[in-house]
């Protein structure tokens, strides 16, 4: 028999949709990943929590994992790639191997003290006093160092305790709201809680406004009256930082989109017993100053780039699209990959955006802003080039990038005429 062309492109068209009628019929196989088991109790129940609502979802099956050393912390647990996904503290130090999938919720700081009448100054408060701050290597701990630099105090001006039992003068925890366990701490009676002035303050420059500058991923965060029962007589001013979902940032993008939709599916589940925990959840995230810069699969699904169907399914795909190459002599695959490979570029270019953008300190000169803003307009010259070649999609994508880095020069920028030439 004579295959003519067209004969040959039917043949070929047949075989193809016998192989997706296939693909549509065979579930993907269930993603293991790997959780790093947090240390605050509270944590933990939240992440035992998530363990059991997404593992009632066919895609995924999340195991809580202990570090492979005693003293590793979450974040050094996934990026040395014993673990996919931590709890992290949105103030810990920038490692290109550790993305950020989302916010869950915030920690907020707790000053708590037997002195009385309770010292309207933080110094004050610290100053000869035993303190403390959790076991060392924690947030708490690390929070106190940095405060006991910046005002300068001496060795013998204070003493940090390491036994929890004891009570010392004042009890600094970088902790969630958790109402329950603090008001039901014995060791609590008769104690004050320190605050960072009053509610109106906010914003005027006082105290706390210089903390937040000059570390800018805390946030202020009142306490309200009568939280903490006694405890809580008045507002309390303190301060907050978000608790984040972080994961390697070797994780599939498809991955982690369907991960990030999952999370957002359960989270009125998962706080549904801790509901002073949760918190709102919008595309606002994406300019959110992160310690870590976002998972390019967590991008996605903010800005709505649904993984492709081989993306989805890469399982199972890999032996069919090897099958299709076979019988299509390689075309129909070669397209695919060549759209797969222009969006994966696009997503790179989001990343190393972000990357720039978040790698500058609020403090940083006009000179740093400079060549941050230049090193954005080299990345958008390049993807107008690449796009000229064909090698980048004039679709929605593109735009989106465009805006992205036009957004983040304004914020670089702070204010300042910069020429986008």
């Amino acid at each position: 028999m004579n295959l003519t062309a067209p004969r040959l492109i039917l043949i070929a068209l047949a075989i193809a949709a016998a192989a997706f009628l296939l693909m549509t019929n065979v579930q993907p196989p269930a993603e293991t990943l790997k959780l790093v088991r947090p240390t605050l109790d509270l944590d933990l129940r939240i992440a035992e929590k998530l363990e059991r609502l997404i593992d009632r979802h066919d895609r995924f099956d999340i195991v809580i994992v202990d570090p492979p050393e005693p003293g590793m912390s979450p974040v050094e647990t996934v990026a040395a790639g014993y673990a996919d996904l931590a709890f992290a503290a949105n103030i810990e130090t920038y490692r290109e191997d550790v993305n950020v999938v989302l916010p869950l919720y915030s920690r907020v700081l707790h000053v708590v003290t037997t002195v009385d009448p309770v010292p309207d100054d933080l110094r004050d408060l610290l100053y000869g006093r035993s303190i403390f701050a959790g076991p060392a290597n924690s947030l708490s701990y690390r929070v106190v160092e940095e405060v006991i630099r910046d005002m300068r105090l001496a060795p013998d001006d204070y003493t940090l305790v390491e036994n929890p039992t004891s009570l010392a003068d004042v009890v600094v925890l970088f902790v969630p709201i958790d109402r329950e366990a603090i008001v039901s701490d014995p060791r609590i009676a008769g104690t004050r809680m320190f605050s960072f002035g009053t509610v109106d303050e906010i914003g005027t420059g006082q105290g706390l406004d210089r903390a937040v500058l000059l570390n800018p991923r805390l946030k202020p965060f009142v306490i309200p009256k009568g939280t903490y029962n006694e405890l809580t007589p008045d507002p309390i001013v303190s301060l907050a930082v978000d608790n984040l979902l972080v994961a390697s940032a070797g994780l599939e993008n498809a991955i982690v989109y369907e991960l990030f939709s999952e999370v957002v599916r359960v989270r009125t589940a998962l706080f549904s017993e801790r509901p002073e925990l949760f918190q709102p959840l919008d595309k606002s995230i994406v300019d959110a100053n992160f310690a870590f810069s976002m998972h390019g699969g967590a991008m996605d699904y903010l800005l709505q780039d649904e993984p492709s169907f081989i993306e989805r399914y890469s399982g199972v795909g890999e032996v069919l699209v090897t099958l299709l190459v076979g019988a299509v002599s390689g075309g129909w695959a070669l397209i695919n990959i060549y759209r797969i490979r222009r969006k994966n570029r696009i997503d790179e270019f989001y990343t190393e955006v972000i990357r720039i953008r978040d790698a500058l300190p609020a403090t940083a000169s006009n000179s740093e802003r400079d060549a941050a803003v230049e090193s954005i307009l080299e990345l958008q010259n390049k993807a107008f080039d690449l796009l000229v070649s064909e090698q980048l999609a004039a679709d929605e994508s593109f735009r989106i990038f465009i805006e992205l880095t036009n957004n983040s020069i304004d914020r670089i920028a702070g204010g300042r005429r910069v020429s986008r030439s």
